[in-house]
């Protein structure tokens, strides 16, 4: 009798092991996938971020503000069955509540104004004391104007990182900066073989140089 009930036991355990090792291999599967996935928007991200710098450097370059935030308009609130109601049986007594309201915030502008007025003669004597830093495209355009010759883009972004290590310039946007002085007839593009060169001649130079000098 014993060797009869062994053989369904054995092919029932034969088809576990089957089912578990199935499993097993579409597991492994399922995490090489997911890994794969995940590295892939990780390198998105990480390109993402590094473009999201490049562009406010460019934006910097360009002499462009950055755009607002648009503000939140909470949504109205719904009134209940219970609450309209009441409103329609009482219209008399919520016209005292409207008018104090409208009071209060007449009262509140009137004073917000009077702070505003005051705080503005602080403001104004304050500004001078704190002169406007100059944009790239300024510090690209007199670099040029006091150069005796022609120099390349690389030429350009060493000396400005080096006299503002501050402001992080980037050699990009360096270069997309003096594209853009080429467009504007701010500066000349000359060529040497394989090589761009920038120069900044005639009366565009000289009126960065008094330009410079006036500001100093």
């Amino acid at each position: 009798m014993m060797p009869e009930s062994a053989g369904p036991v054995t092919e029932l355990t034969s088809q576990y092991v089957s089912q578990v090792t199935n499993d097993l291999e579409h597991n492994l599967k399922e995490q090489e996938r997911i890994t794969a996935e995940i590295a892939v928007l990780q390198e998105q991200l990480a390109t993402l971020q590094h473009d999201h710098g490049t562009l406010l450097n460019m934006q910097q370059a360009l002499g462009l503000a950055a755009p607002a935030g648009r503000a939140v308009v909470p949504a109205p609130r719904k009134k209940s069955g219970g609450t309209r109601r009441a409103d329609d049986k009482k219209p008399a007594a919520a016209k005292p509540v409207a008018k104090k309201t409208a009071t209060k915030k007449a009262v509140a502008k009137k004073a917000v104004a009077k702070k505003a007025t005051a705080g503005k003669p602080a403001a104004t004597k304050a500004s001078p004391s704190e002169p406007a830093q100059p944009t790239l495209i300024e510090l690209v355009r007199r670099h040029l104007a006091e150069q005796t010759e022609p120099r390349s883009a690389a030429e350009v972004s060493e000396a400005l990182i080096q006299a503002y290590p501050e402001r992080g310039i980037q050699r990009k946007v360096v270069r997309t900066t003096l594209e853009n002085l080429v467009a504007k007839n701010g500066a000349q593009r000359t060529k040497q073989g394989t090589s761009v060169f920038y120069v900044v001649q005639g009366e565009s130079a000289q009126e960065t140089t008094e330009g410079a000098e006036t500001g100093a």
